[in-house]
């Protein structure tokens, strides 16, 4: 049935204007709608009814074939996506069966276009593979018309390897039996325990009048939980091409739209030595991590691919058990030497792996393991890193280079750039590849080339369920409004942007609000974290409050202490962490977390920390058993970052509660910065501060093996013990010498102009090495419009390509990804933003220019194009706002326009006639003025 048609033939209503597009009303419903839970539109987007008797088995479907995009309690909603559908083909789901399937749970008709997308986007993807077998490299495929297709290529024809006749070949082809996973077994599995999700073998049926009969009916025509190549008499027919020829082949079949699927046949590799290594008896996978891994060896193959579990869930215990499953040497990447040891002691804990077979690669530690298979534990830098090496490092790398790996396990495969990847990837050979994240939301093109780099996603799990079943803690979210005292706001609104960061983080209501919650969670025994990516405040914080803190600069020695003591002392059940403690840092004891300043729109971050106390508590409250709160400065930009931030636990099922009044605060009468005066001394604390104490920048300590970002070295804390900090005033404590290192804008007075909102990737501008997407994405990316919001709030829709002509935008949509997010612009005007989106249209094909670009010959002269002259004919309030809207955007070339419009103004004309150009009042008296005349009397022609 063609909807399409009948959506023309809809009559509005008087309400059909608020839902515009995505009013559906007009959808005819089947006859037996009641019985179905699914509704799917024209734009890809999948509604279902969570509480439909059949839900948790469409759940498993669609996360299959979509991406997730919003779950919570009762209604979800998925989206089909060229990627999702990908992964889908690559799990072993029949074009036809995606479509018979979704019509059987479509609650209406499922439109053509939508029908056309899944045809297009699998038709193709998943028909062919790369194998390995028998260390001999072989393109395979049910379909042997699409290897005799791909033969006539002369590029794959000539990496063909020609052997022997084989006895089972059809015709050029070589024809065996398609694997299968019978005598495949995954460590840690109970295997007396049935699957309570194995759907029952029926035949086709209609849609369902009972839930039993749904299940059997709906279902029947894939079955979703199975191994996808149970069938035994399937034939699969293959031919040979050389090793050498690997990469080659693979960029011909993507550019002829047959993506290859890579495939590990680990059993049959008699190459490469076997690792004795399996899970100790005592350890058992929950059924989660069970579903997840049966994803990737669905067919007794090694799939590569990424999963997706949250903070907490155990995705460590999932990379250990495949590694027990494959059996062969293991790379583990990590992002820091912190993780490194973490996941040495994790192998050791559950698996019976001895420990002279694990190696370990960081600045500190460079061994190779004895024997003829191993596990090497090290980070993303130390491997990809192409800068000159100690002679040590270069032997572990030519160490890593000359074997052939069977495992490369990736872990916190989200935080890489892609570029690193590609450097790994090409630096070792490694068969079967496995990434491991908890939020895969930065979908920009960094991560979709995840998709080609390492495989698709093969399984994300739901995290209100794992909540629900006791495997992660059961958490009650909560944003508290703390009113700015009339004070501090009056200076809000006065202030600079980065000035404005602090006051609304110094909020004296906040201290208070926060000295409440840590009292209150004391008293009931909970371990409390409360985090601060400011640093100045979070010194601030912890020394007004009495409390240990930890930062970049803390020793790691004072940190151990600290961290042993929050453990294990019932008299430290609160620390201070700066951004620090997002990652890298295992506290199950803690179940209640406090943010007084985080890094402005993170969705990545607001779920890290969240992850700080998902893991499954020891008790057993009723209820929630663990506390999140995020303290927001009442009317202030912070609000809007709030939102943003917790969009993505939104999107997993979280609700936030907000509180605008602590119960109970009132009567404390002991709270910190209670009376005007301390209030006041408090504020000129912070307005005497520089500007620079705002930024965000990591301040994260960086050594040879993490991910460097920006950091700033501060010594204000350097050598002494944190304990020994503890109840200096803000004030009144002591500074060491600080070095600060700022840009030219900033030393020149531009302080103002340096706000940015997210923060920049480690190799921003170096796009050399960026794949080329695949063709079948790119125009559906780059087609997206990207909105823009002003200071006064007005949306401005503008091509993709237009809107990168500001560097500042291009970097911030590397950041939030390809999504419809708007980009807030709170430092210009609406006017403005128009005049300067006019410039980038005209100029939108020009070559784009930055700070790093070389000089153009024409910026040294004052010549302006014509163009370009006409478009600066404004006033001067207009023409000051432009130039500082282009420093804010990062428009080189218009700064340069503006630059030089001011410069002809000024040219030839004497002081009284700059002063009177722009309205400059003479504030020196004649005394002084002859005085500064005679100074520079030097400087005058003679």
């Amino acid at each position: 049935m063609d909807v399409t048609a009948q959506s023309h033939n809809f009559q509005r209503d008087s309400v059909s204007y608020i839902f515009g597009d995505h009013d559906y009303t007009w959808l005819p419903l089947k006859h037996d709608h009641e019985s179905r839970p699914l509704w799917i539109t024209e734009d890809g987007h999948i509604i279902l009814e969570g509480f439909s008797p059949i839900a948790e088995k469409a759940i498993d479907f669609l996360i299959t074939i979509s991406e997730p995009v919003s779950r919570p309690s009762h209604i979800h909603e998925y989206k089909l996506t060229p990627y999702s559908l990908y992964a889908a083909v690559s799990v072993g789901l029949e074009t036809e069966d995606i479509i018979e399937v979704l019509s059987r749970l479509s609650k209406v008709p499922v439109p053509e276009s939508i029908l056309g997308l899944i045809r297009d986007c699998t038709l193709s993807y998943g028909k062919v593979k790369l194998v390995l077998k028998h260390n001999r490299y072989f393109v395979e495929s049910s379909h042997p018309e699409m290897l005799q297709k791909l033969l006539r290529d002369p590029v794959i024809r000539e990496s063909r390897l020609v052997g022997d006749e084989d006895p089972n070949s059809n015709g050029a082809l070589i024809t065996g039996k398609a694997p299968n996973a019978k005598d495949l077994s995954i460590p840690g599995v109970k295997k007396d325990v049935p699957d309570p999700n194995r759907p029952a073998n029926s035949t086709d049926g209609a849609a369902p009048g009972t839930a039993a009969q749904g299940d059997e009916g709906i279902f029947a025509v894939v079955g979703l939980d199975k191994d996808d190549d149970d069938v035994e008499n399937d034939d699969v027919h293959s031919f040979e091409i050389s090793s050498a020829s690997v990469e080659t082949v693979k960029k011909r079949c993507n550019e002829l739209d047959y993506p290859m699927l890579e495939e590990y046949d680990f059993r049959n590799d008699t190459l490469n030595p076997d690792l004795e290594i399996d899970l100790k008896p005592i350890t058992v996978i929950r059924p989660y991590q069970e579903k997840s891994l049966s994803k990737m060896f669905g067919n007794g193959r090694a799939r590569s691919g990424i999963i997706v579990l949250p903070c907490g869930a155990g995705k460590t215990l999932v990379g250990i058990t495949a590694a027990c499953t494959v059996k062969k040497s293991t790379l583990v990447l990590c992002t820091s030497s912190v993780s490194v040891l973490q996941w040495k002691q994790q192998f050791l804990l559950w698996s019976n792996i001895k420990p002279h077979q694990i190696a370990l690669f960081t600045s500190d530690q460079k061994e190779k393991f004895l024997g003829a298979a191993g596990i090497v534990i090290s980070t993303y830098s130390m491997v990809a890193n192409t800068r000159n090496r100690s002679h040590d490092s270069q032997k572990m790398m030519n160490f890593l280079k000359s074997r052939e790996w069977g495992f490369l396990l990736l872990d916190e495969v989200h935080v890489v750039p892609a570029n690193m990847f590609r450097k790994v990837l090409t630096t070792i050979a490694a068969h079967a590849k496995l990434g491991l994240t908890a939020t895969l939301v930065r979908e920009d093109e960094k991560i979709d080339d995840l998709n080609f780099l390492i495989g698709p996603k093969l399984y994300e799990a739901n995290w209100m369920d794992l909540a629900s079943k006791g495997h992660i803690a059961n958490v009650q979210c909560a944003e508290v409004w703390c009113p700015m005292t009339p004070a501090f706001y009056r200076e809000y609104l006065r202030e600079s942007s980065r000035k404005r960061t602090l006051l609304y983080v110094m909020n004296p209501n906040k201290f208070q609000a926060c000295q409440y919650l840590i009292r209150y969670h004391e008293e009931r025994g909970d371990k409390i974290i409360v985090f601060s990516d400011n640093v100045y405040a979070l010194v601030a914080y912890a020394r007004k409050l009495e409390k240990p803190f930890i930062y970049g600069e803390t020793s790691q020695q004072e940190r151990v202490r600290i961290l042993a003591n929050f453990q294990y002392n019932p008299q430290i059940n609160t620390i201070f962490l700066s951004k620090v403690g997002d990652t890298s840092i295992d506290l199950p004891e803690a179940t209640c977390l406090i943010q007084v300043s985080s890094h402005y729109g993170s969705r990545r971050q607001e779920a890290q920390r969240l992850g700080r106390i998902l893991r499954a508590k020891r008790r057993n409250d009723e209820g929630f058993n663990a506390f999140f709160y995020s303290l927001v400065s009442k009317d202030t930009q912070e609000m809007y970052y709030s939102t943003k931030r917790q969009q993505f636990l939104i999107d997993q099922g979280y609700a936030f509660k907000v509180i605008t009044n602590l119960d109970g605060m009132d009567q404390q009468q002991d709270l910190v910065y209670s009376t005007p005066e301390e209030q006041l001394s408090l504020l000129n604390t912070v307005l005497l501060a520089q500007e620079s104490e705002a930024d965000l920048n990591d301040d994260v300590e960086p050594d040879a093996d993490d991910l460097t970002g920006n950091t700033s070295r501060r010594s204000g804390a350097g050598g002494r013990s944190v304990f020994s900090q503890v109840g200096s005033s803000v004030a009144g404590g002591s500074s060491g010498a600080r070095r600060t290192t700022g840009g030219l804008n900033s030393l020149s007075g531009g302080d103002q102009m340096a706000y940015i909102e997210y923060n920049k990737a480690v190799n921003l501008r170096d796009n050399k090495n960026k794949g080329e997407r695949h063709t079948l994405f790119k125009k559906y990316y780059d087609a997206m419009p990207i909105t823009l919001i002003s200071l006064n709030n007005d949306e401005f829709k503008v091509d993709k390509e237009v809107a990168e002509r500001s560097i500042l935008i291009k970097n911030m949509l590397e950041d939030i990804g390809e999504t419809d997010a708007p980009i807030p612009l709170p430092n210009v005007s609406s006017p403005v933003l128009s005049k300067v989106i006019e410039y980038c249209e005209y100029h939108r094909n020009d070559p784009i220019q930055t700070q790093d670009s070389p000089d153009d010959p024409r910026k040294r002269s004052n010549d302006i194009e014509e163009w370009d002259m006409k478009f600066m004919q404004v006033d001067q309030e207009m023409l000051f706002e432009v130039i500082l809207a282009a420093n804010y955007l990062d428009i080189k070339p218009l700064l340069d326009v503006g630059c030089k419009t001011v410069a002809n103004i000024i040219k030839g004309k004497t002081p009284e006639e700059i002063r009177t150009a722009f309205n400059i009042v003479n504030d020196f008296t004649p005394e002084e003025e002859a005085q500064i005349k005679k100074e520079n009397e030097w400087a005058e022609d003679r």
